[in-house]
């Protein structure tokens, strides 16, 4: 199935087979820059996959040969221009990051070329990252005299650490799919065929229980974030799981040496 883009904006495109949902940043003539009409649209695409019986996991991608080159500076003039202007540019840029990082779905990026700026934030939004051995990291604000927003200096801590963090941030310089591996960006660098590995981790994931992994997501949040209000929502979906229908299920595919057929109910 696919999910019609918006005719007059451009252009995130996005397909659902087999209960994987593929967002697709797709502005390749401009290395699949972000406007700022995708930033305030990516949150609602992420919430009607959220919302589908249909999608147990999500994986977000670049078209042609680059992930996402960031946000479209040829528009800043005009969306970006004063202070006014640009607080309301990051509030979208964090409700973008927000709907990635707090998706009840695992989300999975496939990195290709260039990952920069707001392009590295939705992957440090991510759950998971694997990268071809040609892929290049770089948070390049410092350049622009621009800021991060605290959330998504948050992501990018958590996915590299706090000193790989603040060189990235300081020196504007970049990775290279290697570095980015040692300093734990990338789960995997991968030399053969991208999507296919990606499609095996997501379908991997789609085949398990929802209901567990939502836990599990939630758990891990928690932990990242120390907030309570989290703890409180992980345990609230941990419970969840208990009553559940795919524990019965999981219980008697065991007993029966099968393997489950899960519901997300």
């Amino acid at each position: 199935m696919q999910i019609q883009d918006d005719p007059q904006s451009d252009s995130l495109r996005v397909d659902v087979e087999n209960g994987i949902a593929t967002i697709t940043i797709d502005r390749p003539r401009r290395k699949n820059a972000m406007t700022q009409a995708m930033w305030q649209r990516l949150p609602g695409i992420i919430d009607d996959l959220t919302a589908s019986a249909s999608s147990r996991a999500i994986i977000l991608t670049g078209s042609g040969a680059d992930f996402c080159a960031g946000a479209d500076i040829a528009e800043f003039d005009d969306v970006r221009g004063d202070a006014a202007k640009a607080r309301v540019y990051e509030a979208y840029n964090s409700a973008a990051f927000a709907a990635v990082r707090n998706s009840t779905l695992p989300v999975v990026a496939a990195i290709r070329g260039i990952c920069f700026g707001g392009g590295f934030g939705l992957a440090a939004a991510c759950d998971l990252r694997l990268a071809t051995p040609d892929a290049a990291f770089s948070v390049p604000a410092a350049k622009l005299g621009l800021a991060y927003p605290v959330d998504a200096m948050a992501d990018i801590v958590n996915a590299v650490g706090p000193q790989v963090a603040r060189y990235l941030a300081y020196s504007a310089a970049r990775l290279d799919a290697a570095a980015a591996l040692r300093a734990g960006f990338l789960m995997e660098v991968v030399s053969g065929d991208l999507d296919a590995r990606v499609g095996e981790i997501a379908a991997t994931i789609a085949r398990n229980a929802p209901l567990s992994i939502r836990a599990s997501k939630a758990s891990i949040q928690a932990v990242l974030t120390g907030a309570p209000g989290d703890a409180a929502l992980a345990g609230e979906f941990g419970d969840r799981t208990f009553e559940s229908v795919d524990y019965a299920e999981g219980r008697a595919a065991f007993r029966e040496k099968r393997p489950p057929v899960f519901r997300g109910i």
